[in-house]
């Protein structure tokens, strides 16, 4: 039996996480991005003058951020900005359904209405992505500590 690596799971966890990222932004670009305004405008929280450039934009970064985990290039500074961008998804989606928006979550396109598995699945991606992000963090100061 083989001895355990974390850096193997981190590896691992930063691939899925970045075809997750990438699998998603896939969708939204394949689809006219007036759909997934609609779905952005649905959580009423942004200013009309937002929407427009945010659903244009969003998906480019999720595939650019995607793109970059897969990739395993700065990947602490990659991994941060998808924490802080999934923490910012799942927030929306919980002030949603605390007023009882009954609205797509706009994740994967529009279809999947907010519920108990989009917040499963949500949270378990931010933790995901903590876990990536603290890795690749904490391994630098490992490694920084061993050349020293």
């Amino acid at each position: 039996m083989g001895t355990f690596n974390i850096d193997r799971l981190l590896t691992w966890a930063r691939i899925a996480l970045g075809i997750v990222f990438t699998y998603a932004a896939f969708l939204k670009v394949s689809m006219s991005w007036l759909t997934f305004a609609g779905s952005i405008d649905a959580y009423k929280i942004l200013p009309d003058w937002a929407i427009t450039p945010l659903a244009q934009l969003l998906p480019w970064l999720e595939l650019a951020l995607g793109l970059l985990l897969v990739s395993g290039f700065a990947v602490r500074w990659t991994g941060l900005a998808v924490t802080l961008l999934l923490a910012g998804f799942f927030s929306a989606m919980m002030q949603a359904h605390f007023r009882g928006l009954d609205i797509d979550c706009g994740c994967f396109g529009p279809g999947e209405k907010i519920g108990a598995n989009t917040f499963i699945r949500d949270g378990a991606l931010v933790g995901l992505a903590v876990c990536v992000t603290l890795g690749a963090f904490l391994r630098r100061n490992t490694l920084l500590h061993r050349v020293q």
